[in-house]
Parts: structure tokens; sequence; C-alpha cells
């Protein structure tokens, strides 16, 4: 069943489009490597994944700042392998892990193909949690800025998914009408969720391939956005 009187359609970044898992673990490799930081980079990245996504979580609900969340997802990693690694050595590895994760530019299978379909038929956007200073850099490197027409950011906002305000403030920079507009990314509290609460339509990218509610919209793959869109 196509979804009607859609106008905007607004797209998470990471595990949505971005391939953040592929990429990141590619910033990681190089980061090791020029620290030469002793750890076999699926070991780290298995105990690293976890975490990260528990720092997000806290972030996303102000319990950490952005600097507690780049420090202490690798200081909590290297101590659950029991590897020593000085605090000096740490916030280097948070400061050039930022550096590189944009130099890597893998997208997730079906991006190039669903935002070439849906382009013409749609104006495209991006709301995200993800810093400001990479998300821009990450859309330009990987070939896709020029699909949307507008990009907000949390820190532009001041307030992240799945706070009502940054959806306001993303659909006034659109100058879209909540009946008009679509959310779509991989995150059911952040994504699906806030924009619900909102008034928005949305659908999940379920990207874990996790078990959800009928009562959801959503695709196990980018070309099943064809089914809606």
């Amino acid at each position: 069943m196509k979804f009607s009187n859609i106008r905007h359609i607004f797209f998470d970044l990471d595990h949505t489009l971005w391939d953040f898992d592929r990429n990141s673990g590619l910033a990681f490799d190089s980061i090791f490597a020029k620290h030469k930081i002793k750890v076999r980079l699926e070991d780290f990245l298995a105990v690293y994944a976890p975490i990260n996504a528990n720092y997000w979580k806290l972030y996303r609900e102000d319990k950490v700042t952005k600097d507690d969340l780049r420090y202490g997802r690798l200081r909590d990693s290297f101590d659950g392998m029991k590897v020593n690694v000085t605090d000096s050595k740490i916030q280097q590895l948070s400061i050039d892990y930022i550096d590189h994760l944009p130099n890597h530019n893998h997208l997730l299978d079906g991006t190039k193909e669903i935002l070439d379909y849906l382009y013409p038929q749609y104006e495209l956007h991006i709301i995200t949690n993800g810093f400001k200073e990479v998300q821009h850099k990450k859309l330009e490197s990987s070939g896709i800025l020029k699909y949307f027409k507008t990009i907000t950011t949390s820190e532009d906002v001041g307030v992240k998914k799945p706070h009502k305000l940054i959806f306001e403030v993303a659909l006034g920079n659109a100058k879209a009408k909540v009946g008009e507009s679509i959310m779509i990314g991989d995150n059911f509290e952040a994504d699906i969720m806030g924009a619900k609460d909102f008034g928005m339509k949305a659908i999940l990218y379920n990207y874990y391939k996790s078990e959800f509610s009928p009562d959801h919209h959503q695709v196990m793959e980018m070309k099943e956005l064809t089914r809606y869109l």
C-alpha cells in the first residue's frame, strides 16, 4: 500500500543510508595502525558496538555530553578488553576517529538506487543526531549530498531525536507540512516514535532485523521502500 499525499521524505543518515558499521571499522583500522594499538579489530568491534550504542542512547537522553560519548565509549571498550591505553592516547584516538570516519564512504545496499528512484518524485531531507562536523562530510564524500534539499542536525537545533523540536525545525527548514511528510530511519525510539509523536508518518528501516509490531511500517532492504512510496 503506497502512502498518498507525501511530498517530503526525511531520512536518518547513519545505519539508514550511510554504512556506519563498515566505515567505522575502517576508521578504527586506520587509527589503530597509526597509533600502534595492538588489538584484533574484530575483537575490539565486538566489545565496542554495544558500548557505543548505549552511549548514543545516553546522549539522546542528555545524560552524557558529546565529549563524554567520544571518550567514554573508547575508555570502556579498552577497559572491557583489559587493554592498557592511557587517557591521553584515548583522547587522541577519539579526535582521530572523527577525522578519519568520513574518509570511508560505503553506503548501505540499495541506497543510491532508492535515492535515484525517489529524487524525481519527492523532496528529500536529512534529520540526524550525528555530530555536525562529520555528517556533512559523510554526505559529500559518499556522493549523496546532491539528493537532499535540507540537512538538520541535532547540534543545529539544540535537541536530539526523538524530541519534537528537531522535527518541527526540520519541517520548517523544508517548508513541509506534517501531513505531507514521512520519516525513514533505523532507530525505533528516535526516528519512528519521535516522528509519530510529532504527527508524521514513519517507516522503520530494520537494519538490525529485529522483531517489531506489524502496526509499524517497516522494510528490511531499501528497495522495499517502493512498496510505500
